[in-house]
């Protein structure tokens, strides 16, 4: 082997070596460690608590809102849940299995519920804490150069540090002193008001929360001379949260005595409602004695935070049906519901299964103020001025063991026949007249007019509280649009005064300027002051040294009167 072969040989055998050395001294690259349970329970609060969470979840609860508007729900309708599976049995299936007919007390959409009161509360409550500890903080120390900040001035004169204090505290600023500078800042309740807008909106969820578990709501339909007593059973349709039990329920009770309802008699808004008035005898609780009240429109009955309301009326003709073996089958009032809201034109159904030999229903057509119009009948006012009504009679299977529901305000006539010849204008019966059945069915007499009244009862334990927090979230919110963090200060060295001023609110800066003029002004003494024994004092007009020095005394004419004393926290914003 030659020389050069040699030195090649030793040189890739130096390097090998090297290699392995480097190779056996290098410790293995290490694993990452993962988070861990603590680790990642850090991160799952982090990230749900941040703000950009909270407006996703905000988005998610509006957005889950929209079904329970769109399609019916059973809380609030269930005969339209129950004719939307009938209409759309495949879709109907398919949405109930999202609870899209539960939308509000559906799992998904509870959830989205707690995680934004979750959210929120993660949010608000670091930076309520962060604030206290902010509003207790002393205002920082005068910058070297004042000159530097986007609001400055300097002038001559002999203003002292006692008197820049004084006037910056007449400004209701919070004012610290140090050696040859004089710090003030104003505007806390800026971030003050943001956290109320915020916590009103924790507050405000949850009073509706609140509202929706332990409230309740329901409708009952009363006629006059009819009780009703605040259970379950009373009611037409009643709607509880889902902690209400029976024994939540206020135990009132009342009677409609009477009910009077006005409307302009004459002129362009003839037959146009004035005043709705309900005579009610109220008991607070089974013990108590009655008490008269007057129930109108937006004027509720209050007994202990249950509500009702008054939010419709109607007629209710008295009829008393005679069957065929001279029995009384029926006797009393039928509610009618209004066909001509102008005319109170109603129609109502009469059903009497009792009725022998045969079941009979009616179709009745109240009239309230009837006149004649040709061939026809029909009602010119809706006060019932000259009530009659237009009977239809029908015999037959009502169909009531059938299991299928119905309306009571509906008469299914599939296995029914006409009593007699139908007219689409049958001759109306006056109060008192009577109106003989064909086929020896029986006859129905009209035997008077009363009126029914439509009540809301609610209890909703959230309403006051989540009023309360609308209004402070309303207030928090013209705290944070309005108010503007400022910061002044004073230096005063060998006669020379510096002045510099700094907005920490964005967009103030126009706003500030003008404010950090009038600070400059009242530090110079340039505008007319009045001194404590009430003799006028005019500093030097052309900007120099004032004839006197300014005191605690002098007030600018824009600044609010009174002096603080040294030391003192004024009122702030």
């Amino acid at each position: 082997m030659s020389a050069p072969d040699d030195l090649a040989s030793a040189v890739r055998d130096e390097a090998a070596a090297i290699e392995e050395d480097r190779q056996e001294g290098t410790p293995e690259r290490a694993k990452p460690v993962g988070l861990g349970p603590v680790g990642w329970m850090r991160w799952t609060w982090r990230t749900l608590t941040s703000m950009r969470t909270a407006l996703i979840l905000l988005f998610l609860f509006a957005l889950g809102s929209v079904p329970g508007s769109i399609y019916p729900q059973r809380g609030v309708d269930p005969s339209r849940v129950a004719q939307y599976f009938k209409d759309n049995p495949t879709q109907a299936k398919w949405l109930d299995r999202f609870w899209l007919f539960d939308v509000f007390s559906s799992p998904w959409f509870a959830a989205i519920y707690l995680l934004l009161f979750i959210s929120l509360a993660g949010c608000v409550f670091p930076r309520a804490l962060a604030h206290l500890k902010e509003i207790r903080r002393r205002p920082p120390a005068a910058p070297r150069n004042l000159l530097r900040l986007p609001h400055s001035e300097a002038f001559e004169g002999g203003l002292t540090l006692e008197q820049a204090a004084a006037a910056l505290r007449r400004r209701r600023f919070r004012v610290v002193t140090g050696d040859g500078w004089v710090s003030a800042e104003k505007g806390y309740l800026r971030e003050t008001g943001n956290l109320l807008f915020h916590v009103a909106l924790l507050a405000l969820l949850f009073a509706i929360g609140a509202g929706g578990l332990f409230g309740y709501r329901g409708n009952v339909l009363v006629v006059e001379g009819d009780g009703f007593s605040n259970a379950v059973a009373a009611y037409d349709r009643f709607m509880p949260g889902s902690r209400v039990t029976a024994e939540s329920l206020e135990p009132f009770s009342f009677t409609l005595k009477d009910f009077q309802a006005s409307y302009v008699a004459a002129g362009e808004k003839q037959g146009q409602p004035l005043d709705y008035l309900a005579k009610l005898s109220v008991q607070d609780s089974p013990t108590a004695a009655p008490r008269d009240v007057d129930l109108k429109v937006n004027d509720p009955l209050d007994v202990n935070g249950t509500l009702t309301y008054l939010i419709g009326h109607g007629y209710a003709p008295t009829f008393r049906v005679t069957d065929g073996k001279g029995q009384v089958a029926y006797d009393g009032p039928v509610p009618c519901l209004a066909d001509d809201q102008a005319t109170y034109t109603s129609e109502c159904v009469i059903k009497v299964p009792d009725a022998q030999p045969t079941q009979l229903g009616f179709l009745v057509r109240f009239l309230p103020t009837t006149v004649p119009n040709g061939n026809a009948w029909v009602s010119v006012f809706p006060g019932a001025a000259n009530p009659t009504v237009q009977v239809f009679p029908f015999g037959g299977d009502l169909g009531l063991k059938s299991g299928q529901p119905q309306s009571v305000y509906q008469l299914d006539t599939t296995n029914l026949k006409p009593l007699g010849t139908m007219s689409a204008q049958p001759t109306p019966l006056n109060v008192g007249e009577t109106k003989e059945l064909a086929d020896g069915a029986g006859k129905i007499q009209f035997t008077g007019v009363k009126e029914w009244i439509s009540l809301q009862i609610t209890y909703d334990p959230g309403r006051e509280p989540a009023l309360l927090a609308a209004a402070a979230a309303v207030i928090g919110l013209v705290l944070s649009l309005t108010i503007r963090r400022r910061r002044v200060w004073v230096r005063v060295k060998d006669g020379k005064v510096t002045v510099g001023g700094l907005t920490r609110t964005e967009g103030g800066g126009a706003a500030f300027a003008e404010e950090f003029a009038q600070i400059v002004t009242a530090l110079r003494g340039d505008q007319p002051t009045r001194d404590q024994g009430g003799d006028p004092s005019h500093g030097d007009q052309g900007g120099g040294e004032p004839d006197e020095p300014a005191s605690a005394g002098h007030v600018a004419p824009d600044a609010p009167t009174g002096n603080a004393a040294p030391g003192a926290r004024p009122d702030e914003e």
